[in-house]
């Protein structure tokens, strides 16, 4: 099996770490690293064999072959730019009926065509969407065959570590960390963490993930392999598998899934207006009422998230709530979603939900002073804070699968523990 090879500075990270071990003897047992790990290669594939290559600028002087090459603009369409690069519509249609000749249904501005001909006769057109993917399209004895190309990126292992003082997304983008990956790495641990709620200054995680690169230049970002987030002092570490099943997800390093079975939060990164407060002024009323849940305030038409699996009781509207929610999840969990400002799609009393699907969307409709979303946690219909309550747990790696587990993950837990070892030494500098 190929592994990413490591980026330079998590090698060079690994390798003192490898000394600072030899050195203190830190570790025990199976853990203890006694040599460099397993060599890494590099994982890049080049042209198929016998492929056209989508950036040949043009061929040999000997076959007479001449090479075209067309931006889509604005307004362009395939038969436009067939017409006004002399091929004929013909050609077009046969190209259009081949096994992957609908990819040209849609073209988009910036898109690359390259059409090689031979005295005016159309030998091969290669259609590139981006730096990854082309469509290539060669004349045969009877009209045209079509294939997609893809080319695999390099993966990069690399690392970063921030603390925060103010935000996530500041923190994240200190240490170069992009915004999808900031998402990911909140994603990761929604279920441990309320992002909106339990986030302080002096919280850090530590996140080990995939650059990808394309002919030596970076194209975009992989997967989070491991991360750690230390919120309020409690430590949470994650590491990616891909289950027995074909299921990629993340996991304690024991094999307890990160997951459980109910979101902390049901709305990503919003702030919070109104905390669980069981003596609480109203706002419209002006009366002092019990306040069982916690209102989330966001730009009106923010995703409202169904905060684990379950069934529809009622999706209705009245003047107090508004357009509401009421999820059942099996005996003993109800959760409630109010002032939204409209219903998911195909929302509907009786319907079956799945956790993180769209459910509605955040307004201000019923005894509401502002878009926001008012959520409500019931146990045994009991109103819980949903912030604090216990919350069951989802399925974990099977027990026969831990020694598979525990192989596939252990590369990526030392590395990330090589790192925050790296970090708390320089620290302590």
């Amino acid at each position: 099996m190929q592994i990413p090879r490591l980026h330079r500075r998590l090698i060079v990270l690994l390798g003192g770490f490898l000394i600072f071990v030899g050195l203190s003897g830190l570790g025990d047992g199976s853990d203890t690293i006694t040599s460099t790990p397993e060599p890494v290669v590099a994982t890049f594939k080049t042209d198929p064999q016998g492929a056209i290559d989508p950036d040949a600028k043009e061929l040999t002087s000997e076959s007479a072959t001449s090479e075209t090459v067309d931006m889509v603009k604005a307004g362009d369409s395939l038969a436009s730019i067939f017409n006004r690069n002399g091929f004929s519509a013909k050609d077009l249609h046969t190209i259009s009926q081949t096994n992957v000749g609908k990819q040209l249904k849609d073209i988009f501005p910036g898109h690359r065509l390259s059409f090689l001909h031979h005295e005016g006769q159309l030998k091969t057109l290669t259609y590139k969407t981006d730096r990854l993917t082309s469509y290539v399209f060669q004349r045969a004895d009877k009209g045209f065959s079509g294939e997609k190309i893809e080319f695999q990126p390099e993966k990069v292992v690399t690392y970063t570590h921030s603390t925060i003082d103010s935000s996530l997304f500041l923190a994240s983008q200190r240490a170069g960390l992009p915004d999808n990956l900031t998402m990911r790495l909140a994603q990761i641990f929604q279920w441990d963490i309320d992002f909106v709620l339990d986030i302080r200054p002096g919280d850090e995680f530590f996140v080990l993930y995939e650059e990808l690169y394309f002919e030596g230049e970076l194209i975009g970002y992989g997967d989070i392999l491991a991360a750690e987030f230390v919120n309020q002092g409690k430590r949470y570490e994650a590491v990616q598998y891909v289950t027995e099943t074909g299921r990629k997800d993340y996991f304690t390093p024991a094999g307890v899934s990160m997951r459980k079975a109910f979101l902390r939060a049901p709305v990503e990164f919003s702030r919070i207006s109104s905390r669980f407060n069981m003596r609480r002024l109203h706002p419209v009323r002006k009366t002092v009422r019990p306040h069982r849940g916690i209102d989330y305030a966001a730009p009106r038409g923010t995703p409202i998230l169904a905060a684990g699996d379950g069934r529809i009781q009622k999706a209705s509207r009245n003047s107090a709530n508004g357009n509401y929610i009421i999820i059942s999840h099996g005996q003993q969990f109800v959760t409630k979603y109010l002032h939204l400002s409209k219903f998911g799609r195909g929302i509907k009393t009786g319907k079956k939900v799945t956790q993180g699907q769209i459910i509605g969307y955040v307004g201000s409709t019923g005894l509401a002073t502002g878009p926001h979303l008012h959520y409500e946690f019931l146990v045994n219909g009991v109103h819980m804070n949903p912030r604090t309550v216990a919350l069951p747990k989802a399925q974990s790696v099977a027990q026969r699968e831990l020694p598979l587990f525990a192989k596939a993950t252990r590369q990526h837990s030392l590395l990330l523990k090589a790192f925050q070892q790296q970090v708390v030494y320089m620290a302590a500098q």
